[in-house]
């Protein structure tokens, strides 16, 4: 078993790069997000100690307590809700806002992008799994607001993310992943516009989800341990 974040990441970009192998492609199409909420900068800089670069944080506010201690080259992902209120603090933060799940928000994404000069990688998240308990766009719902979303001036879509149910089945698990790949391919070819990203799988599926095609994995407690 790993006994330090520097071994637990080590870990798993091996497991990257053999799954990315597996689908035929090497280990850097394959950005690995370190989800490091609730864990504090110490553990944040034991991970950059180590070579990470890319990190993911749930909340906004944990954000802005967090990343400014932190070296300022690095990558920020928004990988939870955001709320309409929180999106001024948020664009100044976050490299990446991957839970976009509504034309509304993405159009007041668009505004304050605008207002602060600056235009955000976004990722469309799709609740492809048809949880109840999950954010994100149906599918139709999404394959009817695409043109509007890619028409945005100030937001530079760049694929799709999806947060899955818990399946005791693997197989279903696998299947909501090549779902997500199938739409992405739609998208593109209705929006004659490429979405390269595809962020999806967790720390107990992403292997699985590489094999289908994502390009992002956020992966936490298997860097940073149990919270």
């Amino acid at each position: 078993m790993p006994t330090s974040i520097a071994d637990a990441l080590d870990s798993v970009r091996q497991r990257i790069a053999a799954a990315a192998a597996r689908s035929g492609r090497p280990a850097e199409a394959v950005t690995l997000v370190a989800v490091s909420k609730t864990f504090p900068p110490a553990a944040v800089a034991e991970a950059v100690a180590a070579g990470q670069r890319v990190f993911g944080e749930n909340k906004v506010q944990e954000g802005l307590e967090k990343i400014p201690l932190l070296p300022a080259d690095l990558e920020w992902h928004l990988i939870g809700h955001l709320q309409s209120n929180k999106i001024r603090k948020a664009l100044p933060l976050f490299h990446w806002i991957e839970t976009v799940d509504s034309l509304e928000r993405a159009r007041q994404i668009d505004r304050v992008a605008s207002e602060l000069s600056c235009r955000p990688r976004i990722l469309l998240q799709v609740n492809i799994g048809n949880d109840d308990a999950k954010y994100g766009y149906a599918p139709d719902a999404l394959r009817a607001d695409f043109e509007d979303l890619v028409a945005l001036p100030h937001l530079d879509v760049r694929g799709l993310m999806t947060i899955l149910p818990i399946e005791s089945d693997p197989t279903r698990t696998r299947a909501h992943f090549a779902r997500l790949c199938t739409l992405r391919g739609e998208l593109e070819s209705r929006g004659g516009r490429p979405l390269p990203e595809l962020s999806m799988g967790m720390s107990q599926d992403y292997e699985m989800a590489i094999e289908e095609g994502a390009t992002l994995v956020r992966v936490g407690s298997a860097i940073f341990g149990g919270r």
